[in-house]
């Protein structure tokens, strides 16, 4: 019989070992529990390094949001890896891509839900589901399928579409930048400082200011953080600060 290696995420303990009891007496599960994101991702590296890799992870949405407010980060926004359920996600998904996540919600929530999905989930399921229902999802992302509640399906598309247009809007305007201006934007994206961009690329601290406010302004944005965000949307990869190989050309812009 092929085993199910399952990690159920929920820093509510009696949900997390509730759930982890009622999935253990499947005869084809396995699972454990993580009371957080970073013990998730310990989790998960363990195993890996123990040849036992886990297949599916089930993940609260509401992971370690205060006062049981949900947080509200798109993914490539930043967010540390395990710092909420979505970011989990985004984590799970470059660290370990061959895991499947779902996401337990509390409510459907199709903004949220469009995030996860954004971030590499593969499912969204209601807390208050069936076992046999959180099953049926469990092994339908196995075989590739992504699971929405029929009611989020509108609402989740809807989200999507407006996403793409945030994100072709954005292209367009990074589009418009010079080779330098681009890469000095990266280097924002990385969270470079003026002079640290300065030193990176010889150029004067000066030059730099000037380059900053051209992105600013290209980008219709009033601060860096407005165009750290819009650059993240249009896919804008951060500069490398490990490890690469930073060209000089013999002038300044």
């Amino acid at each position: 019989m092929v085993r199910i290696r399952v990690l159920v995420v929920d820093d509510h303990r009696i949900f997390a070992e509730s759930l982890a009891a009622a999935l253990a007496a499947e005869p084809d599960v396995d699972v454990s529990a993580a009371g957080s994101g970073p013990a998730a991702l310990r989790c998960l590296e363990r195993a890996a390094a123990e040849g036992r890799r886990f297949d599916v992870l089930l993940v609260d949405a509401d992971l370690g949001a205060a006062g049981g407010v949900p947080a509200q980060r798109e993914p490539g926004s930043g967010a540390p890896p395990g710092s909420d359920g979505i970011a989990l996600v985004a984590g799970v998904r470059v660290s370990h891509p061959g895991v499947r996540t779902v996401v337990l919600a509390e409510r459907d929530e199709p903004r949220r839900a469009a995030l996860a999905l954004q971030a590499g989930a593969c499912g969204w399921v209601a807390k208050d589901s069936s076992l046999s229902r959180l099953l049926a999802v469990i092994r339908g992302v196995l075989r590739e399928e992504t699971h929405l509640p029929p009611a989020l399906l509108t609402g989740v598309l809807r989200e999507l579409t407006a996403a793409r247009k945030h994100r072709t809007d954005s292209e367009r305007l990074v589009e418009s930048l010079t080779p330098r201006e681009h890469e000095v934007l990266r280097c924002m994206v990385a969270g470079l400082g003026r002079k640290d961009v300065a030193a990176r690329l010889f150029l004067s601290p000066h030059t730099v200011r000037t380059h900053m406010q051209n992105v600013l302004g290209k980008l219709g944005v009033h601060s860096t953080l407005a165009a750290v965000a819009l650059a993240r949307r249009a896919g804008v990869r951060p500069a490398e600060l490990a490890g690469d190989v930073v060209e000089r050309s013999g002038q300044l812009a």
